[in-house]
């Protein structure tokens, strides 16, 4: 199976403890974990950090040796922006590519598995990358 590129509202779900998403988040990533390796990248890493005050608390939280740490890969950024440009042409309003794009195109670029709670939009976009949803 292919390496699994966590997206933070999984994460989120888990270290929050959302009500409503732990259980289906928590089975998910241990699923996962069974598995590949989890990935993260830079922007999930950041999305992530705003529940954190301290760098070291979340350098803990996201444990490198249970969460690798993959640089987001120049071809990626390339594809988020085209896929940003189809988005805009179809109507999107936001005025620059959004962090789900960057992180759906490094999945697809490196040919990882993408494991996110909120699919809708990379379905749309990718709709040929492997995704673990609800």
């Amino acid at each position: 199976m292919a390496d699994t590129l966590v997206d933070s509202s999984v994460l989120l779900d888990v270290l929050t403890e959302d009500p409503e998403w732990l259980d289906w988040s928590g089975a998910a990533l241990a699923r996962a974990a069974d598995s590949a390796r989890l990935l993260i990248n830079p922007l999930v890493y950041a999305e992530v950090s705003v529940g954190f005050d301290r760098i070291e608390e979340l350098d803990s939280a996201l444990d490198p040796n249970t969460l690798v740490r993959r640089q987001l890969p120049w071809a990626a950024g390339f594809l988020a922006g085209k896929v940003f440009l189809q988005y805009r042409r179809a109507g999107g309003l936001r005025r620059s590519p959004l962090p789900d794009f960057y992180i759906a195109a490094h999945a697809a670029i490196e040919g990882l598995t993408l494991l996110t709670r909120d699919p809708q939009r990379v379905r749309t976009y990718f709709p040929r990358l492997r995704i673990v949803a609800p």
